[in-house]
């Protein structure tokens, strides 16, 4: 890391003050799908990101205000996990997430608990393949991988989450199949009111 790359964040900081202003921010950056694990630095470099590199960006941005960097990694039956930053504002659970799919990105600051949190991306998860499974809560810290600064891809972060042991997430196989059913004729759910992205 260099004095540069620190001072990026706190301009960054300054311009999107809040989790509400960094996910509009995430969400006109180009998906990345490239296989990457770029460093937060490098995802604004770059100006691209998927689901983990969205989370490292989002962390970074809002360290300097005060928040951890806390993600929620969710695990699901066709193995795609995804991974979303959170936040806790006024006792509540907040998230901002990535994604090419607008009811997996993030989730207004309303939630009391991470499981009230993960039972609100069950639905829009669904969709050909995709079902979550099991969730758990993490420090980007934790990963031990230079998360923030890395000019080489930090796969440590994406390896830590995936051999993390993660909560089992109890779901109706009725209300599942309902739930594909109506994708499948319908497409995505429409949004709603506790979404943001």
């Amino acid at each position: 890391m260099n004095s540069s790359d620190a001072l990026v964040f706190k301009k960054l900081s300054k311009k999107y003050n809040t989790p509400k202003k960094v996910q509009k921010y995430l969400s006109k950056l180009k998906y990345n799908k490239k296989p990457t694990m770029r460093s937060a630095i490098e995802t604004w470099r770059h100006q691209e990101a998927h689901c983990m590199e969205g989370a490292f960006l989002a962390a970074a941005i809002l360290e300097p205000l005060g928040y951890p960097p806390l993600v929620l990694s969710f695990e699901s039956i066709d193995l795609l996990e995804h991974v979303i930053f959170i936040y806790k504002k006024n006792n509540r659970w907040g998230a901002i997430g990535c994604s090419r799919d607008q009811g997996i990105k993030g989730r207004k600051p309303v939630f009391k608990t991470i499981l009230e949190l993960t039972k609100s991306y069950f639905e829009p998860y669904i969709d050909k393949t995709g079902k979550i499974t099991a969730y758990q809560k993490a420090n980007l810290d934790d990963t031990q991988a230079d998360w923030r600064f890395s000019k080489r891809n930090v796969w440590k972060s994406e390896n830590y989450l995936l051999n993390l042991p993660h909560i089992k997430f109890k779901s109706s196989k009725k209300r599942y199949l309902e739930i594909k059913k109506r994708y499948l004729k319908y497409g995505p759910m429409k949004p709603k009111s506790y979404w943001q992205y």
